[in-house]
């Protein structure tokens, strides 16, 4: 050991004194002198007592205090060690998936492109995309037709599209549309 003594052990050989001298007493009458000599080492033992009980009290708070901040630092390490290599594997994890996903993904089109055959695939997405641009084109000139149907019979469809016939003082009549209808208008055809 260091060769200091720790508060415990001094505490322990003031009370291994004291005792040695009750016994001495014992086995010896004092005088007077004697009697003043021993009150002064107990009372010097007592006051080195009363000293040493602090003193321990002290160092075992600040040991406490010591550990507990050692504690803390190392339960903060460990918590980032422990996140970061969460991390880490949920990566490396994810990145596998992801390959073992994309393998996949590839096979299943090889294998769609052999089960159906590859010219068939092609050909029916190819009439598809014709049927598609087909239909669009249709829908197209049906708008174009259906104007050029009103324009040849505004008469029977006016109504239809939403117009007006408005009748005029010579007889004749044609077809109206209000883009801002007055306010008493509204409603009135």
């Amino acid at each position: 050991m260091s060769g200091v003594k720790d508060p415990f052990e001094i505490l322990a050989d003031e009370i291994t004194l004291i005792r040695r001298q009750i016994d001495q007493l014992q086995r010896t009458s004092l005088d007077k002198t004697e009697a003043k000599a021993l009150n002064a080492k107990v009372v010097q033992g007592l006051d080195g007592m009363s000293k040493v009980g602090p003193a321990v009290q002290d160092r075992i708070e600040n040991s406490l205090l010591t550990v507990a901040t050692d504690l803390r630092l190392n339960a903060m390490h460990a918590a980032s060690t422990a996140a970061r290599d969460a991390i880490h594997e949920a990566h490396r994890e994810s990145m596998e998936a992801s390959e073992r996903l994309l393998s996949a993904a590839g096979e299943a089109r090889r294998q769609a492109w052999r089960y159906f055959g590859g010219f068939w695939v092609w050909l029916a997405s190819v009439g598809l995309t014709g049927a598609l641009l087909g239909a669009l084109a249709v829908f197209w000139l049906q708008g174009r037709a259906d104007a050029h149907k009103f324009g040849q019979n505004p008469g029977i469809f006016c109504r239809s599209a939403g117009g007006q016939v408005v009748e005029r003082e010579d007889g004749g009549s044609f077809c109206a549309f209000w883009i801002d209808q007055p306010p008493g208008q509204a409603g009135n055809e």
